[in-house]
Order: structure tokens, then C-alpha cells, then sequence
């Protein structure tokens, strides 16, 4: 009898402690559209407070330093919850993530942005969520349609003849910068949606980032070191807007977006994005806009648009 008992009680035991439950807890459809528009507004804004940032520091200091200060916000929120540890099979995802999201992003669109305008930078990068989206293909293994692949054509093909188009004939180090900035964060976008799958999203960003500062701690002190730095009020808002929101909460608001309204429906709402970011070029850096700017905005965002569709 003692045996079957205990044969009896370890399956309950093992089963009884689900991790991620707060995490993947359904919401409030209206609450989680909320939530991922806050963070479409929160990544919509982070080129012009790029831009805010390069008038006090160098590019090199504004990502390392940027680093430094998201992984702490994000360390002290792992600490502050508990979080275990993620397992080691997660640490090669969490490299990929880290070296595109946490590192490659922002410093080639930083160095971009020193030579280009804000507005000319969001019409190219609006290209992101269709390399995303092929990448994610690539690795998934999933087959879309013609229909999604003549339209990421189409897109891919605006944009080019944008950028050609504003540089005279010829692409610019900018321009360069910026497509490669496209293909690093798509990796860490793309790794960073496998890993989601398994681990609360907010969680995927964080450790990312806590894994860098052994390599952000050092950069930030040695780019300071070298690098001149002029503190204005449009600097530290800046830096403190790349860290703060672009880098972290703005994440940690659109994975549990995404979470409680779904994959699908939060990708209709980033479409959004690289108009918005127009808009703040306008606004807040008193930046004119070219014709082409935003009729290769809307060009891009229709395309978008039909993949999802045709993905859904």
C-alpha cells in the first residue's frame, strides 16, 4: 500500500507548479490593444530620442550607455519577481536575441542616424516587420503564399528605390547601416518569438540584455573615455528614452499586448509605426518632409498589410 501511495502522489507533484502562469493569464481584449499600441507609440519614438541623444554623446557611448541602463531596470525587475535562471538550452537564443535587439539595432541605426534624417531612417526601417517575416520563414519552416511573397517584393522594392532616389543615385553608409540594422534585429526578433513560445516575452528581453553587461559595462566606459559629452536637456531625455522605453518597457507592454489579443492583431497595429514616426520627426525635430517620405511609408505599410492578411 505505501508503494502505490507514493507511486500515486509524485505525478501530482510534478505537475503542480506551471511558471510562466501570471504571464500568458488571459486579459481584457481592450486592455491588451492598449498595451501594444503603447508599445508601437514607445518604439515609434525611438529614432527621434536617437537623435536627441547624438546632440550630448558620441554614437558609441549613446548604445553602450543606453545598455547599461536598460539591462538595469531590467535586472531589477527580474530580481525584484524572482526569476529563475533561464535553461541553458535557451542561452544560444538569448545570444541571437541580444546581438541583434540589445546590440546590432541600435548601434547601426545610431551611426545611421548621424548622417541621416529621421524620417529618411523610419521609411526604411518600416521594412522591418517583412524581413522579420521572411527570416522567420526561413527559420520556421513555413511556406507562405505567392501572394506574401510578391508583396514583400513590392515593399522591398519601394523601399530601395527610396533610398536611391534621396541619395542621388547611390546608396549611402547610411542607407547601408540601416539594411543591415533590418537583418540583425529580424534575427533577434525572429529568435526572440521562438523563444517566447516557451518564455514570458518580457523575460526574453530581459535576460538579453542582463547577459550584455559584462560587454555593455566596458563600452560604456571606454566610449566615454574617448568620446566627448555635452549633457543638454534633449540629450538626457533622449538616452533616457532609449533605455528606459524603447529598450525595455516598451517591450515588456507589447509582449503582453501580444499576448492577451494575439499575434496577428498586434502586428496590424505596429503597421502604424513608421508613420508615426514621421509624425515625431516633424514635431519634435522640425524635420520637412519629402513627398516621396510618405507615399513610400504608405506604399510599405499596404504591403505589409497584405502579408499579414495572407498570413493570417
Amino acid at each position: 500500500m505505501k508503494t502505490q501511495s507514493s507511486a500515486t502522489t509524485r505525478p501530482a507533484i510534478a505537475v503542480s507548479t506551471p511558471a510562466a502562469v501570471p504571464d500568458i493569464a488571459p486579459q481584457p481584449s481592450g486592455l491588451g490593444t492598449l498595451l501594444a499600441a503603447l508599445g508601437v507609440v514607445a518604439f515609434s519614438l525611438t529614432f527621434p530620442a536617437t537623435a536627441w541623444g547624438l546632440e550630448g554623446f558620441g554614437p558609441w557611448s549613446l548604445v553602450a550607455v543606453r545598455s547599461v541602463l536598460a539591462a538595469l531596470i531590467a535586472g531589477a525587475c527580474l530580481l525584484a519577481l524572482r526569476v529563475p535562471l533561464p535553461a541553458r538550452r535557451h542561452w544560444a537564443g538569448l545570444a541571437v536575441v541580444a546581438a541583434g535587439v540589445v546590440v546590432g539595432f541600435p548601434l547601426l541605426t545610431t551611426l545611421a542616424l548621424r548622417t541621416s534624417t529621421t524620417s529618411h531612417a523610419a521609411v526604411v526601417v518600416g521594412l522591418l516587420p517583412l524581413t522579420t517575416a521572411l527570416l522567420s520563414a526561413l527559420r520556421m519552416g513555413t511556406r507562405p503564399s505567392r501572394t506574401f511573397w510578391a508583396a514583400a517584393l513590392a515593399g522591398a522594392g519601394a523601399v530601395v528605390a527610396f533610398t536611391v532616389q534621396q541619395s542621388g543615385g547611390a546608396l549611402t553608409t547610411a542607407d547601408l547601416y540601416l539594411f543591415g540594422a533590418l537583418l540583425v534585429c529580424a534575427a533577434g526578433y525572429t529568435e526572440g518569438g521562438r523563444l517566447a513560445r516557451v518564455v514570458p516575452g518580457w523575460q526574453v528581453i530581459g535576460w538579453a540584455l542582463v547577459f550584455c553587461l559584462p560587454l555593455s559595462v566596458p563600452a560604456a566606459a571606454l566610449a566615454l573615455a574617448h568620446e566627448p559629452v555635452r549633457l543638454t536637456a534633449h540629450s538626457v531625455a533622449g538616452l533616457l528614452w532609449v533605455a528606459a522605453g524603447s529598450q525595455f518597457l516598451g517591450l515588456v507592454v507589447w509582449y503582453r499586448g501580444m499576448a492577451a489579443i494575439g499575434i496577428p492583431k498586434a502586428s496590424q497595429l505596429q503597421l502604424a509605426q513608421p508613420l508615426l514616426t514621421l509624425v515625431w520627426s516633424v514635431l519634435l525635430l522640425g524635420e520637412h518632409l519629402t513627398p516621396a517620405a510618405p507615399l513610400t511609408a504608405a506604399a510599405v505599410l499596404i504591403c505589409i498589410a497584405v502579408t499579414q492578411r495572407v498570413r493570417g
